[in-house]
């Protein structure tokens, strides 16, 4: 077996969504023997780690519904089809906390759950912070919160941070701001990161 690729050859529509779409596709596996796999496609996602010169990050308390549970998150959104990544974070950060940020930093990119979904996830830091207005959507309530960059990474830790998004964009964030020389973070007992 040379190659792994699955080859698609039939696909039907399930569902078309307001977010997201559902489709079934029958493939060749490289086997030769045929199956199916369950697509979910979705645009792609942003999340913003914000930090204020206090070395605080603002985390935004959401009911999430599918879960049924209320969890602490980093800012983050939907991206429309096409849209950039760096001006949807933007929109994201001013929309959910009002904040608006003059240094932004690309962290990194990763496909959220690749097993079922096309969703692809970008994450950026935002420092140099001004405040100004939020602009919910009208389906969204959320409670913005400001907490230590450490005590973040240690909630995080306990458990109170569970979603991959923001347990993705607080360790990024730390592993940058160490590389970059930034001072230990307070109240986090990490040993820090090799510079190479």
């Amino acid at each position: 077996m040379d190659s792994l690729v699955e080859k698609k050859v039939d696909s039907q529509m399930v569902y078309r969504g307001k977010i997201l779409n559902l489709r079934v596709d029958t493939v060749i596996f490289p086997d030769g023997r045929t199956g199916t796999r369950e697509v979910v496609e979705y645009a792609g996602a942003v999340a913003v780690v914000a930090l204020n010169e206090a070395g605080e990050v603002f985390l935004v308390r959401q009911y999430r519904y599918a879960v049924g549970e209320e969890l602490l998150e980093i800012p983050a959104g939907k991206m429309e089809h096409h849209e950039d990544p760096f001006m949807c974070a933007q929109r994201e950060l001013a929309e959910e906390t009002g904040l608006f940020a003059a240094d932004w930093q690309m962290l990194c990119g990763f496909y959220s759950t690749p097993g079922f979904t096309t969703e692809k996830m970008h994450l950026f830091l935002a420092r140099n912070l001004r405040q100004g207005k939020s602009h919910t959507d009208a389906d969204e309530f959320i409670q913005v919160v400001k907490v230590p960059l450490g005590e973040a990474m240690n909630m995080l830790w306990r458990g109170e941070i569970r979603d991959a998004k923001s347990t993705a964009g607080l360790l990024a964030a730390h592993y940058f701001l160490q590389r970059e020389g930034s001072p230990r973070i307070p109240g986090f007992p990490g040993t820090g990161y090799p510079a190479g």
